[in-house]
């Protein structure tokens, strides 16, 4: 039997009923939200409950009455009537252990629970394909319980489920960590030797050089710091290696490390351990795609994409380029005036020649593709992408449109790939699932996107339809009440950090409890509230540092 801390009340104000229940408690009793408990039932069955609420009272009939007590307000003084006080409790319930679901009977004992029937409450305890999302602490002192938190794979890669989507505010939230933690427990289960898992990865670089490193261990500051985190990893039953089988594509420049924040000194390292290339776009086999330089323009009468359409089907002048420098020529012809062109204005061809100048006109990432085997289109690397390999792709150092033009360009291929259009290509033998990771989504599938966007069109697309052909979305972003609908709508994992009151106060969070909304603009680093089909609740988890090197900003 364990530790019995007091027992269920219901009044006539508050009843018990089938979906939450009260409890009395003694005022030294230390309880937190998220903690579950226990009671006996009828049939011999046991209920669990999960803590939402926490409240006070004594038998001070107003709040004058204390006052007086008290002398007359004098806050040294020691009041002359002794009051009588409790804590009582709100819990939701969470389950039965025989699927009796009878609200909860007055005087019933509450229990604290032990660590199997936490695991039993919150559905842990028969998790098929499991992979570690993190840990819970629960109770204080000597009562408490760290519990590992596995996750059902196929709710969070499919086939069950899919799609992740992390909110959290900037920096304090650590969005990244908590993605990449989750990837790396992924990877893992890939590598394990009965696994048959097949997956890959890619990953998007958009701060500084948070991601270029993953394939190297961590650096501790003290020794000690380095024991505690793997030890924490092994408790989790992780590997204490970094990612594994990582290549890293940068955007290219005549100075190789021009358009990102590596260094010069371990670019050189990565090539020469084979890990590194540089990507470009050549006209001839990526003029169709120039689509996605047009995402966050407005289009109402669709005339760029009029034009886009003429130049992707190589009409007039644009067959057969393949220079970059002479489709600029073409573009500038039709911009003359009294140029006729298939009803396309002359007014629409200028415009889209001042949107495309800016991003191509002596812009090094457009080019004729070197014969060697440090460049390279990301297409070509893509489309040969295999199982438990992952691919780090930057695009921090670039403008906020390139950024959107190489994303755009990623998922695409990746898209076209599972749909198998590269199945008649030599060495082309995709895995089963591919696994996306993007932080500030915002930029691409936000509230505010053109509706015209392909990028959003594409992760949309993902969303609805990715599940079911092996494309996984793991996405971030500070606000998630920013993201389109359609696409947190459809992950079926969400994990939130810390965030502030005007955030937690829109629809997106109208089923959380108000305790746990409150919790959330108190998180610390390395605290998430995740919610996932196969939880019974939500879970307050926590999860240790990154097991990889991350560059000191």
């Amino acid at each position: 039997m364990g530790k019995v801390i007091g027992k269920v009340i219901a009044t006539e104000k508050n009843p018990s009923t089938i979906d939450n229940f009260y409890f009395w408690t003694k005022q030294d009793m230390i309880l937190n939200p998220f903690d579950v408990v226990k009671i006996g039932h009828l049939e011999n069955s046991v209920s669990y409950g999960v803590i939402e609420e926490i409240s006070h009272i004594t038998d001070t009939a107003n709040f004058l009455s204390d006052y007086i007590s008290n002398d007359f307000g004098q806050v040294n003084t020691t009041e002359r009537t002794h009051r009588i006080g409790m804590n009582y409790v709100k819990s939701s319930v969470i389950g039965n252990n025989k699927n009796i679901y009878i609200p909860l009977l007055n005087d019933a004992k509450v229990e604290l629970a032990e660590e199997e029937e936490i695991a039993e409450a919150l559905g842990l305890n028969k998790v098929k394909n499991p992979v570690t999302c993190g840990y819970l602490e629960m109770y204080n002192n000597k009562d408490k319980i760290t519990l590992p938190v596995k996750m059902d794979s196929r709710f969070l890669i499919g086939p069950e489920g899919a799609h992740l989507n992390i909110s959290g505010i900037s920096g304090l939230a650590a969005k990244t960590s908590y993605a990449m933690f989750l990837l790396k427990a992924i990877q893992d289960k890939c590598y394990e030797a009965d696994s048959e898992d097949d997956v890959a990865f890619v990953f998007f670089n958009v701060k500084g050089k948070d991601l270029l490193a993953i394939d190297q261990p961590a650096e501790f500051d003290k020794e000690s710091d380095k024991e505690r985190v793997y030890g924490q990893y092994t408790k989790l039953g992780l590997t204490t290696l970094p990612f594994r089988n990582v290549h890293y594509y940068y955007p290219y420049s005549e100075r190789k490390v021009g358009n990102t924040y590596l260094s010069t000194e371990v670019y050189n390292e990565q090539c020469i351990n084979g890990t590194a290339k540089l990507y470009k776009y050549d006209c001839e086999d990526d003029m169709k795609k120039l689509d996605m330089l047009f995402a966050s323009i407005e289009d109402p009468n669709q005339t760029m994409d009029s034009i886009i359409n003429y130049i992707a089907n190589e009409q007039g002048n644009f067959r057969g380029l393949d220079d970059w420098a002479d489709f600029l020529e073409v573009v500038k012809e039709n911009c003359q005036a009294g140029k006729k062109n298939d009803e396309i204005s002359v007014g629409s061809w200028r415009k889209f020649n001042r949107i495309i100048r800016n991003s191509i006109y002596n812009n090094p990432m457009f080019g004729r593709i070197a014969d060697d085997n440090e460049q390279t289109r990301l297409e070509d690397s893509l489309k040969h992408i295999k199982k438990n390999e992952v691919h780090v792709i930057d695009i921090a150092k670039l403008n906020e449109d390139m950024q959107g033009f190489v994303f755009g360009d990623a998922i695409r291929t990746i898209y076209d790939l599972q749909l198998g259009q590269y199945s008649d290509e030599d060495d082309v033998n995709p895995p089963k699932k591919v696994v996306i990771f993007i932080d500030e989504l915002n930029k691409y599938a936000s509230q505010d996107t053109p509706k015209s966007s392909p990028i959003l069109h594409q992760v949309l697309d993902i969303a609805e339809r990715g599940r079911s052909l092996g494309i996984v979305l793991f996405s971030a972003e500070q606000f998630r009440s920013a993201i389109h609908s359609r696409v947190t709508g459809n992950c079926s994992t969400h994990a939130y950090g810390r965030t502030n009151a005007i955030e937690i106060a829109k629809p997106d969070y109208k089923f959380v409890p108000s305790v746990y909304k409150n919790m959330m603009t108190r998180l610390k680093q390395g605290e998430y509230i995740v919610q996932n089909p196969i939880f019974r609740s939500l879970l307050s988890i926590k999860f240790p540092e990154p097991i990889y090197k991350q560059y000191k900003q």
